[in-house]
């Protein structure tokens, strides 16, 4: 992956174009996926569809003039910073809600990189496209939260949005990413320890050294996967730090109970502690990623009883 500090003019430019094609594309599919049940909205993305493609044609026009026919193959999975979106326009039915959450968040996305990237420019003529495009965007990121809602007048309520957005990316996602990695990963080493020994200590040592592993491991994951400059995502250090103690939690939650030094009763208030993590990462993920809890449940529960499963037929053998 290329560092976005890295590109050059002719780079940012065939970026913007890529992006502005794959944004049609999905405003496309979702008006594909609506138009039955909600036609009006299914009409607003069409109308934003073409607004992509009358802005890829902008942005081709003057890559035309600048640098000739040729347009190099990049995309935002080549450039460091870009987060990789969730195909959710492949599923039926297309929840509402989470449509226009996903688009808000494109636009937001896309306003900021055209931001970014007009700062970085030296060419008078790509930095004044680029800001038009960022203003443009700002306007489609409007119309999105507006999508099947009515508006909210007040700037105290667009405040609250824009805060709870960034909450999401910077704290909601990577620390539940993390706690779902500790709270499932670390179990069949831990159980399998505990059958296999019979023994508390033993038992809390592997499951510590699996909880801050893990932690370490997915903490370093997250920092390293995207700086923050072009989503807003937040300081890498804060995203890692974030996902890398709750990893280390999800994973800490059922091997304390180990230090009580009765096999069978910490065993037993490990299990519980289980039912309580999973219960919590269904809970935040039906509150924040708009998940039903039935699903998100049935989700959790079957991979952790897979893993809980494999430590303890491990540790049994």
């Amino acid at each position: 992956m290329k560092r976005f500090a890295d590109l050059g003019e002719r780079e940012v430019l065939a970026l913007a174009i890529s992006n502005e094609d794959e944004d049609n594309r999905i405003y496309r599919s979702f008006a594909d996926a609506l138009r039955g049940s909600y036609p009006d909205t299914a009409g607003m993305f069409d109308r934003m569809a073409a607004e992509e493609i009358a802005h890829r044609d902008m942005l081709i026009d003057l890559h035309r003039k600048k640098f000739g026919e040729f347009l190099p193959l990049i995309r935002r999975q080549d450039v460091k910073g870009f987060v990789a979106r969730r195909s959710i326009w492949l599923n039926r039915p297309l929840a509402l809600d989470a449509v226009r959450k996903f688009a808000e968040a494109m636009e937001y996305e896309t306003a900021r990189f055209y931001r970014r990237a007009a700062q970085t420019v030296k060419d008078d003529a790509v930095r004044e496209l680029l800001e038009r495009l960022a203003a443009a965007e700002d306007k489609h990121e409007k119309l999105a939260q507006d999508l099947g809602v009515k508006i909210a007048p007040s700037a105290r309520a667009a405040e609250e949005r824009a805060a709870r957005r960034m909450f999401v990316l910077q704290y909601v996602q990577p620390g539940l990413a993390g706690l779902m990695d500790g709270s499932v990963s670390t179990l069949a080493p831990l159980f399998a320890a505990a059958f296999a020994t019979h023994n508390t200590w033993p038992t809390f040592l592997v499951g510590f050294a699996a909880s801050v592993g893990a932690g370490i491991s997915m903490g370093f994951a997250e920092a390293l996967s995207d700086d923050g400059s072009l989503t807003g995502r937040g300081a890498p250090v804060v995203r890692g730090a974030v996902c890398g103690v709750m990893t280390a939690l999800g994973g800490l939650g059922h091997a304390l109970p180990y230090l009580i030094p009765h096999f069978y009763v910490a065993t037993s208030l490990a299990f519980a502690v289980v039912a309580v993590e999973l219960i919590a990462i269904s809970w935040i993920r039906m509150h924040f990623m708009d998940t039903p809890f039935l699903q998100a449940a049935f989700q959790v529960v079957v991979g952790g009883a897979l893993v809980f499963a494999a430590g303890i037929l491990i540790g049994s053998s």
